[in-house]
């Protein structure tokens, strides 16, 4: 019965998104003070129940109601409670269920927290929010209804896919829609700008916020998917350049240069259409990774569903969403006028030059991504574009990205002098070439990526400081002074170097984990030690055990350094009997400057075992990085100038505002 009414909830939640996007609409149309209000009213309904339709899908998990074909193919009695939750995404129709969840709630912050928008934008906002969740409702209902029943319950489920019984796949999605789904609200921003005719400093400060969040939230998606692919499949890498991957990227980058292009909105009215584009675009990559991941077009390993009715559906909703927006902004042109104006060497410039940067790289990654697809359909061949490619039309990109950073962000508003906004950054440049210099002299034939990474890297935190401590004033104030107005700069100043400093040392990590990475595969037996890279690996023990739902095969392996014993690791191989499917486990231990990283192969003669060893230099920096990344948006975020309202607080109707035919 439980079921029964999360099914009912879906489809009521599908019916208030479509009064949510016409009534609304049609209140600020017309002015209508009340047909407005219901928008608000109908978010906070809609996402009520869409949560009671989750919650009612997730009970089924919990208690493994087996009459529900989507339990049946997706858990198993003898599952761990935390993957019986995470099963409830760990699929195409429960992962959409999320979505629409996750939707329906950013909709109902734009009520709660968004009470210092003016009523008709926000009006418009949740009716164009209304708008794509009807889409996706009929998506889910009409092609991947999570509640359908089956006619006789097994005793038992088919088990989720092994590879998703771990606890990085159990937070990674939940964070990755959360970002993707989220910026549906700067697309939502966007239409409704459009539809209002008004784009001003205003908007770009109001659209800011919900752009930040969930590009917050993408580089924690992201950041856990490369973690768990480096510790669970065994292969030792974070970022294989996969399509579903590059689907999470791309978004990234287009959200990255919104961020920064939206400052030149709030700061200068300028370049007011290319900031509505990138919101368009930021969604409609979103909506891109949805259909590569669900219509089978693109074979990965990460791919929900492999189903070309439902790719087909999904490219219509693309189709619709993106097209009626991109109409929308072609007619609207003429209220997109530029008003600040800005010399060739300026902030805003410096702005414009990264977004130019951010949005050909996300090009480059989508034209390596679709490519094999293109070739497949139109040249008959069948090609893989992998990581050489990637890595060789990325990397200047990011180069040179990096080398402008900590330039862009000294140089004034308007106008500006090079000569003079270089003068803080000169010691530190050189700094930044001397620790190139040092790491170029610890090193010896090898690749150039280390120093260069180590200059690029250390140029880009060193510049955030400096950006820092320019805001406090000139050296006349003495540094007294200065460091106590540091600490009372806005958290968006404090966010911003944060954010960039954790940008330097991703750079840091992947180069240095690139250039410096050693890699062991031998056959070893019991007892037998070898070196690797300094460290002598010990193969002490191998025996059979068994978990809650699968058998493995577990090894005990000893590493030391200079006779002194640094750990002892127990990676292991795992085989889930309902599935008859493997995983392999690595063990890691992990350094502030270099994790050991061991993975256990197949038996071979003689007691002897496969075992793979990896020395990775700095590979938790990459992480770290990431973290350092989205503290400094949640720094920005934080700052009470997203939280005052621009034009003042709503809490009456607007002066022109009528009270609507009904009343």
């Amino acid at each position: 019965m439980f079921i029964e009414l999360g099914h009912a909830a879906l489809i009521l939640a599908f019916l208030v998104s479509l009064l949510q996007t016409v009534v609304p609409l049609v209140g600020a149309h017309r002015g209508w003070a009340q047909w407005m209000a219901a928008g608000s009213a109908a978010a906070t309904t809609q996402f009520l129940l869409v949560f009671f339709s989750f919650a009612a899908l997730t009970y089924a998990f919990v208690t493994s109601d087996f009459s529900v074909r989507l339990v049946v193919a997706n858990s198993h009695t003898l599952k761990p409670m935390l993957y019986k939750v995470s099963g409830v995404w760990g699929n195409h129709e429960g992962s959409m269920l999320l979505w629409v969840l996750i939707l329906a709630g950013f909709g109902a912050c734009a009520v709660w927290f968004g009470n210092n928008l003016p009523d008709r934008l926000r009006a418009r906002v949740l009716a164009v929010q209304g708008a794509i969740g009807a889409g996706f409702y009929a998506f889910i209902l009409f092609t991947s209804n999570p509640f359908e029943r089956v006619s006789a319950p097994p005793f038992d489920g088919n088990d989720l896919n092994p590879l998703l019984q771990d606890p990085g796949l159990a937070f990674h999605p939940p964070f990755l829609y959360l970002g993707y789904v989220g910026l549906s609200m700067a697309f939502s921003f966007a239409v409704a700008a459009l539809i209002e005719g008004r784009v001003d400093a205003a908007w770009g400060r109001w659209v800011r916020p919900w752009t930040l969040a969930a590009w917050i939230f993408l580089t924690i998606g992201i950041a856990l998917g490369s973690w768990w692919a480096y510790y669970e499949l065994g292969w030792g890498g974070f970022w294989f350049w996969d399509p579903v991957e590059n689907a999470s990227f791309m978004p990234w980058l287009i959200a990255a240069a919104l961020l920064h292009s939206a400052i030149v909105v709030e700061k200068r009215e300028s370049l007011k259409a290319w900031t509505i584009l990138l919101a368009i675009m930021a969604f409609g990559f979103s909506l891109i990774g949805t259909f590569i991941v669900r219509s089978g077009v693109i074979t990965s390993v990460h791919a929900f569903a492999n189903d070309p009715e439902r790719g087909v559906f999904i490219l219509m909703l693309l189709a619709l969403y993106m097209g009626g927006a991109l109409t929308l902004f072609a007619a609207r042109a003429n209220v997109m006028v530029s008003k600040g104006v800005f010399g060739m060497v300026s902030r805003e410039s410096a702005l414009v030059l990264n977004n130019i940067l951010l949005a050909v790289s996300c090009f480059v990654v989508f034209v390596g991504t679709i490519w094999p697809l293109v070739a497949e359909l139109f040249f008959d061949r069948k090609l893989s574009v992998g990581p050489p490619f990637f890595n060789l039309a990325f990397s200047p990109f990011v180069i040179l990205i990096a080398l402008l950073l900590p330039i862009g962000t000294l140089l004034p508003w308007k106008r500006a002098k090079v000569a003079r906004a270089l003068k803080p950054l000169r010691g530190w440049f050189l700094l930044a070439a001397a620790i190139m210099a040092l790491v170029w002299a610890m090193q010896t034939e090898r690749t150039a990526l280390a120093p260069i990474g180590a200059f690029l890297g250390s140029w880009v935190i060193l510049g955030a400081g400096v950006d820092l401590w320019q805001r406090t004033g000139n050296a006349k104030q003495g540094a007294a002074a200065r460091r106590k107005r540091l600490l009372r700069l806005p958290r968006a100043d404090w966010g911003r170097a944060v954010a960039h400093s954790g940008f330097g040392i991703t750079i840091l990590g992947v180069s240095f984990l690139m250039a410096w990475e050693l890699e062991d595969i031998r056959v070893a037996h019991l007892g037998e030690s070898f070196e690797v890279g300094g460290y002598d690996i010990t193969l002490a023990s191998v025996r059979e055990g068994q978990g809650p739902n699968y058998s493995n095969i577990l090894a005990e392996i000893d590493v030391a350094k200079n006779g002194k014993p640094v750990a002892t690791l127990y990676p292991e191989k795992r085989i889930y009997p309902v599935q008859a499917m493997p995983t392999t486990e690595a063990a890691i231990d992990n350094g502030f400057t270099r994790d050991v990283y061991v993975v256990i192969g197949d038996p071979q003669e003689n007691n002897g075992w496969v075992v793979r060893t990896y020395i990775k230099p700095f590979a938790n920096w990459i992480w770290a990085g990431a973290i350092i990344m989205s503290l400094g948006g949640g720094l920005s975020l934080s700052d009470r100038r997203y939280r005052v309202a621009a034009p003042g607080r709503r809490h009456r109707a607007p002066a022109n505002a009528t009270p609507g035919p009904a009343e």
